[in-house]
């Protein structure tokens, strides 16, 4: 038994960014051979792409967690990390995509349509792209950034021309079987159809689909019955039919009263597509008209629905009376409406550059702790994911970048002294003013170091050097014997 499914949540996950590493070139008689580490490779995206031979979310209905590749860590000998392999979601055509808080980020409509639902992480550079005048070999490496993870909704709304428009029962099931060679599952109980089925027809020139879906009653708009599951599905709709059983058995309930409850409904409803359905074209058919009385019915208020302005057709699914009739006048009016709508455009590719006057980040004061500041910005943060903090030459390279942004300038500015508490991301520390920034040189220390940071308990290398040499200087092994004696 196949399973419908066209409302689900999901979670992705991008890959991460690999690591860049510090290396230096070792090789015979090349003793300064110089940085050599490689830059790590970029995380996967995870990408929506919408196929034609998928027609169900079911698929993320039960593996609804999906993650892409991570980047691979460089390596020395300028050897840059493998980019994470991309993850790419097929999904049908008609798929909208939105946040858990209900904002549209995408309506995904033609086959090959592509969405990068989450963008994988930048690799880290290795030393060797980040030598410069100032560092001929840095000691450090960046950190590859992590991929982005995202809870996004995904809803199907079938895309179709015509949508029946029904009370359960009301023959919309039978209605599309007849004009089109679809064979949706028929029965006189409420609710036998559970999922929307599509019916391609043709008036002469003219093909269009028409979408049977689930019953509609009143309180659908707030979720009772089928509810919300139907109204989704006629948010495409070039022309909405209304469905009207004149044989039904229910003595409370009328044509006039069945149009004017459905009417209500789909004004309460809010298309997630931003578009107002009450615009959209009404045709109401009067159905089972092979039976005496509802023929009878029909022709008494027939007149009373056309006298709202709505086209009226006596039809029966039996007897296929009145069938072509409502095929060539269905067929005209979505190509008035195929007509009046604008004209597809390729996707542009829109440049937006950076104002001039855009530092690229802001700073502002915290408004938890005295004396402290907030610094936001794109690139800042970015830096803040990439600095390998237990090493102390990484953390005065950021020191350098942010300096060289003018993030201390504005801090200075705006009062901030020795010791203030600064956050940027999810870092927060202590801020002690770092050199000036366009300095020409970075004073040279050891390699993994930064003469500006507080000293720390490590022997360098040079200390090491310096007290080998002062064990092999002539003499000192004799002395040594002559005061043990």
């Amino acid at each position: 038994m196949s399973r419908f499914v066209d409302r689900v949540v999901i979670h992705v996950a991008a890959g991460d960014g690999g690591n860049g590493v510090a290396s230096v070139h070792r090789e015979k008689f090349k003793p300064l051979g110089g940085p050599d580490g490689g830059n790590g490779g970029k995380g996967g995206d995870v990408v929506l792409i919408v196929d034609s031979q998928v027609h169900t979310l079911l698929d993320f209905h039960f593996r609804p967690h999906a993650a892409a590749g991570n980047g691979k860590g460089g390596a020395g000998g300028n050897r840059d990390g493998a980019n994470g392999a991309d993850l790419e979601l097929r999904v049908p055509e008609g798929t909208v995509v939105l946040t858990p808080d209900g904002e549209v980020l995408a309506d995904l409509v033609g086959e090959g349509t592509r969405m990068i639902a989450a963008q994988g992480g930048r690799g880290g550079l290795g030393n060797a792209a980040l030598a410069s005048k100032a560092r001929k070999a840095p000691g450090f490496a960046l950190l590859g950034e992590p991929g982005e993870k995202h809870d996004l909704v995904l809803e199907l709304k079938s895309v179709a021309d015509v949508g029946l428009l029904g009370f359960p029962s009301a023959g919309k099931s039978s209605l599309i079987s007849v004009l089109s060679a679809a064979k949706p599952k028929i029965a006189d109980y409420p609710f036998t159809t559970l999922v929307p089925n599509l019916g391609v027809i043709t008036a002469g020139e003219t093909v269009f689909t028409m979408a049977d879906v689930p019953g509609l009653i009143p309180g659908a708009s707030e979720g009772k019955g089928l509810g919300l599951d139907f109204l989704r599905h006629i948010e495409r709709c070039a022309v909405l039919v209304h469905v009207v059983d004149c044989a039904t058995y229910e003595t409370d309930r009328d044509p006039l009263s069945d149009i004017d409850a459905l009417e209500e409904e789909l004004a309460k409803y809010t298309p997630s597509l931003a578009d107002d359905l009450a615009e959209r074209p009404r045709v109401v058919v009067l159905n089972k008209i092979d039976i005496p009385e509802a023929r009878d019915l029909a022709d008494m208020v027939k007149p009373d629905i056309e006298a709202r302005g709505l086209p009226v057709f006596e039809v029966s699914t039996a007897s296929r009376e009145g069938l072509r009739e409502l095929t060539f006048a269905l067929g005209r009016i979505v190509e008035e409406y195929r007509a009046s709508r604008p004209q597809q455009e390729a996707t542009r590719i829109v440049l937006r550059p950076t104002a001039v006057d855009d530092s690229g980040f802001t700073v502002v004061e915290d408004p938890q702790t005295p004396g402290g500041f907030i610094v936001r910005g794109e690139r800042p943060e970015r830096w803040i994911r990439q600095t390998d903090f237990s090493n102390d030459e990484a953390v005065g390279y950021l020191a350098d970048r942010l300096a060289r942004l003018g993030v201390e300038d504005v801090l200075v500015k705006m009062g901030a002294v020795p010791g203030a508490q600064v956050t940027i991301g999810d870092l927060v520390f202590d801020w002690e003013p770092s050199t000036p920034a366009g300095i020409a040189a970075v004073a040279m220390t050891g390699r993994g170091t930064d003469a500006r940071l507080e000293p720390h308990n490590r022997v360098g290398a040079a200390e090491r050097l310096a007290a080998k040499k002062a064990r092999r200087l002539p003499g000192t092994y004799d002395e040594d014997l002559e005061e043990e004696e």
